[in-house]
């Protein structure tokens, strides 16, 4: 009865607002995305390929196109992730406890775009240093180790731990600092949520920023993470995947060699 009551105040107009806007995000996503034809003939063709194409630029001139790129995979990948907290502060307006949803969404979304900045630099360094391809795909075994173990190992650090526990209990994160209002409320939510999934957002760059495939199922797995019984049983497990996956990157690659 009460997710049922929770089901139908999630649908009211402002609800659904936040949904087509989610949805407007992943749309102009695909839209950025090359064209699954000239995607196989780069990877026949090469670098060659790619210089002739002049795609996405490596330089600062790619800077406002890599930036909206992350922008917008925060939006389509982060507002869902947070929806139960949402519809938790929903339900402090019910009881007349705290106004402002919008309000707390922008706050939410500023750290994101924040993030954003800082991950447009981190590419265009990795891409001067020839490290990624035009897609955002790491070109190197030792970036792509790198990124999975550490993430991996981000996977039990006290910081991760204490977001986590911020973001599984809602409720006792908006009680604690509800009288700092929406906005900085929305800081403050998103600030914990970047402590939870910055490091499994940088595997962006192992399985390339444009890969659709890759942006909903990181979605997924991160939403999980963020429940309180399924995602305690998530953690660990996902850091012991991820570590055993970068060792078997440079593995595969050594091995290769020999």
């Amino acid at each position: 009865m009460q997710l049922a009551a929770r089901i139908r105040r999630m649908s009211a107009p402002h609800w659904l607002g936040l949904y087509a806007a989610i949805l407007l995000a992943w749309a102009l996503l695909y839209a950025m995305q090359l064209p699954a034809d000239l995607v196989a003939a780069a990877n026949i063709y090469g670098a060659e390929f790619w210089e002739a194409l002049c795609r996405v630029e490596p330089g600062l001139a790619g800077a406002p196109n890599i930036f909206l790129m992350w922008a917008l995979m925060s939006a389509a990948m982060m507002a869902p992730t947070a929806l139960p907290a949402f519809a938790t502060w929903e339900d402090l307006v019910q009881t007349g406890r705290a106004p402002g949803l919008w309000a707390l969404l922008g706050g939410y979304l500023l750290v994101w775009l924040g993030f954003s900045v800082l991950a447009t630099a981190a590419q265009l360094a990795l891409a001067a240093g020839q490290l990624l391809n035009p897609l955002g795909e790491s070109v190197s075994i030792w970036l792509s180790a790198g990124l999975l173990a550490g993430a991996g190992a981000y996977q039990f650090s006290t910081l991760k731990a204490a977001c986590l526990a911020k973001c599984r209990h809602p409720l006792t994160f908006f009680m604690q600092f509800w009288d700092e209002g929406s906005f900085r409320m929305g800081l403050r939510l998103g600030a914990v949520c970047l402590g939870c999934c910055w490091a499994l957002m940088m595997l962006a760059f192992v399985g390339g920023t444009m890969n659709l495939l890759w942006m909903g199922g990181a979605m997924v797995l991160m939403a999980l993470e963020k429940l309180p019984a399924l995602g305690a049983a998530l953690t660990r497990p996902l850091g012991y995947g991820l570590l055993a996956l970068g060792a078997a990157v440079v593995i595969y690659e050594l091995g290769g060699w020999i």
